[in-house]
């Protein structure tokens, strides 16, 4: 997959101090024309700060919001701010310091469900190779046991149905463990691409709330739709950096944590989908079976 016209900027504040939204920045473009240099724009960011990789100080890579991207959508808060911002940002461009090497992150959530649509008409996914057909957004209800829109649905080359979830995992590090306990920890003796991939991480009111109720509902109405259904279910993961050699549900979710071992348990099927980007743009499918460690 291939994203054009991208350019360079590094966030100088966000939430703007024009737009007071987490999901707007004020960026900085580097541009090689000089007289626009300086001049701070607003770029919409979907994953918020994404922990860092599109917060103060970031080097992210962004495109022009094009006028018609705001044609027959829902008039939203999001929608609006979407709007007032010149540019969206997809990409962060994140240095290891300690090794002075640098990997170029997916960070824009639409990008793995995009990702993986690609991977799966081009038959690189393992799990799911030659369908018969799928669709994007099923909602599918049950009452009292399931009420969600999952990312695809569809006939597999058996003739099996299937639902299959996404979730971009922009984050990976030396070790799964709390920032506190990280900044004690010394990883200078580490290989560059030896990190853990992991999911999910995020603002959270309290320590003791989970990351993501959404993604926790996902993973358990798998679970219930495989156990009570001869409906194949597919979380799959997309890991947009090459940095990493393994994936796991992050410790700082226990209960999605477990959700996810329970899932597995239960015949949920797990994708993990690496992808490599470059600087220009494109992106490239690496593998689909990076190890699942807890």
């Amino acid at each position: 997959m291939k994203l054009d016209d991208l350019i360079e900027g590094k966030v100088v504040k966000r939430p703007s101090k024009i737009i007071k939204s987490p999901y707007v920045a004020d960026i900085i473009p580097i541009m090689l024309d000089t007289d626009k240099q300086n001049k701070e724009i607003l770029g919409h960011t979907a994953s918020l700060g994404c922990c860092g990789l599109a917060d103060v100080g970031a080097t992210i890579l962004m495109s022009k919001i094009q006028p018609k991207d705001a044609k027959g959508t829902k008039n939203t808060k999001e929608t609006t701010e979407k709007a007032k911002c010149s540019y969206r940002v997809y990409l962060s461009c994140f240095i290891d310091n300690e090794r002075n090497q640098q990997t170029i992150v997916g960070i824009h959530p639409k990008l793995a469900e995009d990702l993986t649509e690609q991977a799966l008409t081009r038959n690189y996914l393992s799990k799911l190779q030659n369908v018969k057909s799928y669709k994007r957004e099923t909602v599918i209800y049950v009452e009292d046991k399931v009420d969600s829109r999952f990312d695809f649905s569809g006939i597999d080359e058996n003739g099996l149905p299937f639902i299959m979830e996404v979730k971009n995992v922009p984050l990976a590090d030396y070790e799964d463990i709390t920032a506190i306990e990280r900044k004690k920890r010394n990883y200078c003796d580490r290989a560059f691409g030896s990190k853990v991939a992991y999911f999910p991480d995020g603002y959270r009111k309290k320590t003791t709330d989970t990351v993501s109720p959404r993604a926790l509902k996902h993973i358990r109405e798998l679970t219930l739709i495989k156990k009570e259904s001869k409906t194949r279910c597919i979380m799959c993961y997309v890991i947009q950096r090459t940095d990493v050699d393994r994936f796991t549900a992050s410790v700082i979710d226990p209960e999605y944590r477990e959700a996810v071992r329970f899932a597995m348990e239960n015949g949920v099927e797990i994708i993990t989908m690496v992808i490599e980007w470059t600087r220009d743009g494109a992106a490239y499918f690496i593998k689909d079976n990076l190890p699942i460690v807890f």
